[in-house]
């Protein structure tokens, strides 16, 4: 009797912890490929679900089994991509076929897969026909007799195919003919497709489909439609990329009517989702010897309903900083696309600032407006009217009043993969300010251009190669005749790390440090990925201040060099840098730089 009972309390326990215990993760025994060729066998690895499954560490025999079913066609249509067309492919779990296991009656546990793939031979194409061609255009190079048959040249081909006519304005261009024949003798493939053009398709209205607050007037304005044109697919896309632009809208959409109007016009449906009108943000920076930076803004995205983009932006800077005073200044700028036309822009701005500089105070007002243009993706110019009032004190000068009428223009060109951190491309930017004093005689240019290169080594982009070139230049006036913000200091972030802020400059003796007329700098950095998250930089910078126009004498020049930490939040790298001077006599010590994005 005592054995029985001590029998049952065994089972009982056994049973309660078969419940409690979690189940073995599916694991894959073998994955096997008839082939010496790896790149074959990875790509086979890469789109199994099965393999996706036992790395996802799958518990359950239904997902264990729904992984396997699925990678039946998975795998067939990844040797058809390769030109395999007679492979054999086994799927077991738990030496039973996948394909024979009812899902109606489960396993309590699939424990391990195996796979095997026999690829069987590599077809190549017999005849390889697409007809008829767009003018001027031809079927990409690897359709041809004998290349390799990999169905994704075939889609690449009709695809090739399509698009050509759809440039030359056929919009309705379909594949009318598709014959593809295996002979599994020969391993050959033979493919003819035929294509049917259709007419010549005109532009007819652009519709709304629905309601946005923005009006509709203005969302025709700024779309630019090219009603009457012969159909372009790039003008499509460029009228999609106007009103996204503009931030005024969540959601762009933009559908080809499906049937032709009278004499081949074509309607197109547009389909808008407006964004949320408001949005703030904020930032902060530190820097060991400049001190905490704080910044916030506020943005409107349709102020009066036609998409004007109100933006303030507040700055305090210079908190808990070795040298000068807390910095402050308020800015607002309005934006109204398309004020002027299609692509070009009208703007007005203001702001104000007061700035405790160690070598000058400075309180400055200004108001302006003006006018940009978007020429392309990449390329964008503005312009603007503008009056600017200063105050400025300094022990060398003393106070002194400054009334400018100024005209800023500018213009920018960026190719750069990625704004906040690059890894191919290049920026360049180029300011150029023709400017009156209204309270006196002067007139004269101020100049400023920022370049910058990045080049990155491998696929990943694991490590980059980034490179920055400053250069300005304040033609006219003498120094005394000049306020501290139309000349150039060089020193701390954004010019030469590891130098104390503004710390090179020009002496005027008396311990005063003013200005100077021009101003060169130079960076290098070397970025590395560690890890997806993490990163780490080595970098130089060097910089040079001119009492003088630009090259008409030499001037002085310092240098800092050091390393830093990056880490990746996904809407750009948060930074740590680390320097100290390793040329001029403008600093020692070591400083320290806390930001988000890249340096440049």
């Amino acid at each position: 009797m005592t054995k029985l009972l001590f029998k049952a309390t065994i089972t009982a326990v056994s049973t309660v912890l078969g419940l409690v215990l979690p189940a073995a993760a599916l694991e894959i025994g073998s994955f096997n490929v008839s082939t010496t060729d790896k790149d074959l066998r990875e790509a086979l690895m890469q789109a199994s679900l099965t393999v996706a499954a036992a790395d996802d560490a799958e518990t359950t025999p239904r997902g264990a089994l729904a992984a396997a079913n699925a990678d039946y066609a998975r795998l067939v249509r990844t040797l058809y991509a390769l030109g395999y067309y007679s492979g054999v492919v086994t799927i077991k779990l738990d030496g039973r076929e996948a394909a024979s296991i009812p899902t109606f009656n489960l396993p309590a546990q699939i424990n391990q897969a195996t796979v095997s793939v026999d690829p069987g031979p590599l077809f190549s194409l017999g005849v390889a026909q697409i007809a008829p061609l767009a003018p001027g255009d031809s079927p990409p190079e690897d359709f041809r007799a004998g290349r390799p048959a990999r169905s994704t040249v075939l889609q690449e081909t009709v695809d090739s195919g399509v698009k050509g006519w759809r440039e030359a304005g056929h919009a309705k261009v379909a594949l009318s003919e598709q014959s593809v024949t295996a002979n599994h003798s020969q391993n050959t493939l033979s493919v003819r497709l035929g294509l049917t053009p259709g007419p010549r398709v005109t532009f007819g209205r652009l519709v709304q489909t629905n309601d946005s607050a923005v009006r509709s007037a203005k969302i025709a304005r700024i779309a630019g439609f090219p009603e009457g044109t012969v159909f372009s697919p790039e003008e499509l896309e460029t009228v999609a990329k106007r009103l996204r632009r503009t931030g005024a809208f969540s959601s762009v959409s933009l559908t080809e009517a499906e049937t032709l109007r009278p004499g081949d016009v074509m309607d197109v449906n547009l389909a808008l989702v407006d964004e949320k009108p408001r949005r703030f943000g904020f930032g902060a920076e530190i820097s060991s010897f400049e001190g905490v930076t704080l910044s916030s803004y506020w943005m409107h995205r349709n102020l009066f309903g036609g998409a004007e983009r109100l933006r303030i932006d507040g700055e305090i800077s210079g908190i808990g900083s070795q040298t000068g005073g807390i910095d402050y200044s308020l800015a607002g700028r309005l934006n109204s696309p398309a004020f002027f036309g299609t692509d070009n822009d009208g703007f007005v701005y203001g702001s104000i600032s007061d700035e405790e500089e160690e070598n000058y105070d400075l309180q400055q007002v200004r108001i302006g407006g003006g006018a940009s243009r978007i020429f392309s993706d990449h390329l964008q110019a503005e312009a603007a009217l503008e009056l600017r009032y200063v105050n400025t004190f300094d022990d060398f000068y003393g106070e002194r009043d400054f009334f400018f009428l100024n005209l800023p223009v500018s213009a920018t060109l960026d190719h750069r993969d990625d704004v906040l951190n690059p890894t191919t491309g290049y920026y360049i930017k180029a300011e150029a300010m023709p400017f009156v004093r209204l309270d006196d005689s002067d007139v004269g240019l101020r100049f400023f251009a920022d370049g910058r290169i990045f080049r990155s080594v491998g696929e990943a982009k694991k490590l980059v190669f980034a490179g920055r070139l400053q250069i300005g230049s304040t033609l006219g006036p003498d120094l005394a005749d000049l306020p501290p913000d139309f000349l150039f200091y060089s020193g701390g972030g954004g010019t030469v790390r590891g130098q104390p802020y503004q710390s090179l400059g020009v002496d005027l003796g008396g311990g005063t440090l003013s200005g100077g007329k021009s101003f060169v700098g130079v960076s290098g950095e070397v970025r590395a990925s560690i890890t997806d998250s993490i990163g780490i930089v080595g970098f130089v910078d060097a910089g040079m201040i001119s009492a003088d126009t630009l090259f008409a004498e030499a001037g002085d020049w310092h240098a800092g060099a050091g390393v830093g930490l990056r880490y990746n939040t996904g809407i750009g790298p948060i930074r740590l840098d680390v320097a100290a001077p390793v040329g001029g006599d403008t600093g020692d010590g070591v400083q320290f730089y806390v930001g988000i994005g890249q340096s440049f």
